[in-house]
């Protein structure tokens, strides 16, 4: 079974996709359409940056959603064709694009106000994010909650798990694997746990260049505002299962993808879940679809048995539409 995973946002960078729209027609015919969608200029910020631009969260994010959708478009061309997507993060809505719950320009247009609301909520608010590498689940947890015994003398196990999120000015925000946790919460408490976590014997505490605390509660004034958008969108029930990142469930019907997008703003990504829900059901082939090889990196590092392709480059893509057993 094959499934399409979708990038999110820190695969960008300048010079992304170009060399794909110079050799594949496909590529570039969805880039241009892409491009005269856009509020902005698209393809220039993508080939040409310069890095800073690009990196703009409301740049970066409808620049990943092109490059993913001109792989796709290069790949079903071809008659590759997914069994089931997910995305991490903003590549939800690739995968939702490319299962057909929203068109294209759609997609791009969605990501470029998502970018713009999740930067004034970072501006507005601050926060901060950080990478913890080498602790599981259970360990970042003691170190979140150990801030919250020093800040407010509050045991957490005598906290509501609904109600514990309110006290707390730092949460998970990705759980990318078995032993990569990113968190996300106001500056000094990201400082403060990343500092718990190397006592507690993580490899690496990295802090990550975000523009704000995303996946928490300080993205809240960005999640009510997109609500009010999307509202005005019409959503498609979608053609494969999507794996949504606020729950790691496998879905298809447009209301319930449709609320995702909202809850994911402030609700951690369950990627690692997500990747485990596509392997349960019977996933053996994950090609990363669009940027980089963040996705593709953190599931050969797993260990599962599949086989395991990006797509960043021309290379790679040529690569992949000749390996065995891909088109079905």
């Amino acid at each position: 079974m094959l499934a399409f995973i979708c990038p999110g946002q820190g695969s960008q960078s300048v010079g992304m996709a170009q060399d794909i729209y110079e050799q594949y027609p496909a590529a570039r015919e969805m880039l241009d359409s892409l491009d005269a969608a856009a509020d902005f200029p698209l393809l220039e910020t993508m080939f040409e940056g310069p890095d800073e631009v690009l990196t703009a969260t409301e740049n970066a994010q409808p620049a990943l959603v092109a490059h993913s959708l001109s792989v796709a478009a290069i790949l079903q061309e071809r008659g590759i064709k997914p069994d089931m997507a997910a995305g991490h993060s903003l590549g939800e809505y690739s995968a939702l694009a490319i299962a057909g719950v929203i068109a294209p320009a759609q997609a791009v247009k969605l990501v470029r106000l998502r970018g713009q609301l999740m930067a004034e909520a970072g501006a507005e608010t601050g926060g901060a994010m950080a990478a913890i590498i080498g602790l599981d689940e259970d360990e970042v947890l003691e170190a979140i909650h150990s801030l919250l015994k020093g800040l407010f003398g509050i045991d957490p196990d005598s906290v509501r798990p609904e109600y514990l999120a309110q006290f707390l000015p730092v949460s998970i925000a990705n759980y990318n694997s078995a032993s990569q946790i990113v968190i996300t919460g106001e500056d000094e408490a990201v400082a403060a746990v990343s500092e718990v976590a190397l006592e507690l014997g993580a490899k690496r505490a990295i802090p990550l260049q975000v523009s704000g605390a995303f996946h928490s509660r300080l993205m809240q004034p960005a999640a009510d505002k997109l609500a009010a958008v999307l509202e005005t969108v019409e959503f498609s029930d979608a053609a494969i299962p999507v794996v949504a990142n606020v729950d790691a469930a496998a879905r298809t019907e447009a209301a319930e993808l449709k609320q995702g997008l909202v809850r994911q703003l402030t609700e951690p990504v369950l990627w690692k879940q997500s990747v485990d829900c596509m392997v349960e059901a019977g996933a053996d082939t994950f090609v990363e679809v669009g940027a980089g090889q963040v996705l593709a990196k953190m599931l050969q590092r797993s260990g599962m048995d599949a086989t395991v392709l990006s797509t960043g480059t021309a290379a790679a893509v040529q690569q992949a539409v000749e390996e065995p057993g891909v088109v079905g």
